[in-house]
């Protein structure tokens, strides 16, 4: 079993920072299986968040940059994150290291919205595209009673400030084109948080039959657009 401490850490986290956390729909976090959590995402302190909220350690797939910056990539080695591959290597290492995750039972996290909008400040509301990743996962892991659980962190109350340049972050990551910009990157810290939980999609084994063939692009369309409305609607309900 994995150590607990990346909850103890995300619980004085918050607590350091004053952080109020407010949780809905508790009820639909599932027992006795394995879990995908896939949550929209604009700040650093997202993973402590949801982590604090479901009250149990949550494995969460981090932004390559993440384990190449010192200080933070101790952070996120803290909280148990493992680092995707470098941007166009595939994610091989990634896929196979969450399926292992997911068959010890223990909680895998995935924030489908990448890196942009870490880098770009987006209002509390909004939301980029969904990336497909998460629902390939699911649909490969040969993993019995998975749920993807979709859950909103919906901020009502921010500070934001300028962290560091980006072209700062280009010297530990020269592989992301997001850094090769002006401007600075954020620093959104939540104040009164809402952290909605969605209700849970079901991997079953007659959507894992769709998984082949021309079936295969329409069952990952549908499993992410599911995700991502779900989400949407409750930062709607959260973000008053």
């Amino acid at each position: 079993m994995y150590s607990y401490s990346p909850l103890l850490i995300s619980q004085s986290f918050l607590a350091a920072t004053g952080t109020r956390l407010f949780l809905h729909h508790q009820d639909r976090i599932p027992e006795a299986s394995a879990v995908l959590v896939v949550s929209n995402h604009r700040s650093f302190m997202d993973a402590p968040v949801l982590m604090a909220s479901v009250g149990q350690p949550i494995r969460f797939a981090c932004h390559h940059y993440m384990s190449q910056v010192p200080i933070l990539r101790e952070f996120v080695a803290r909280l148990g994150c493992f680092p995707l591959d470098e941007p166009g290597q595939g994610q091989q290492r990634f896929f196979t290291q969450a399926t292992q995750l997911l068959q010890a039972q223990q909680m895998v996290g995935v924030f489908p919205e990448g890196g942009k909008p870490m880098v770009k400040l987006t209002q509390a509301n909004q939301m980029q595209k969904f990336h497909k990743g998460f629902a390939h996962l699911a649909l490969r892991s040969p993993v019995r009673n998975l749920a993807i659980l979709p859950v909103a962190i919906a901020s009502m109350e921010e500070t934001v400030n300028s962290a560091f340049p980006l072209k700062l972050l280009s010297l530990f990551d020269p592989s992301e084109p997001l850094f090769d910009q002006p401007g600075w990157h954020p620093l959104v810290i939540y104040r009164r948080v809402n952290v909605l939980i969605g209700r849970p999609c079901w991997i079953t084994q007659q959507e894992r039959e769709k998984y082949q063939g021309k079936q295969a692009k329409a069952v990952v369309a549908q499993i992410t657009q599911h995700c991502q409305t779900e989400i949407g609607q409750l930062l709607d309900q959260g973000c008053y």
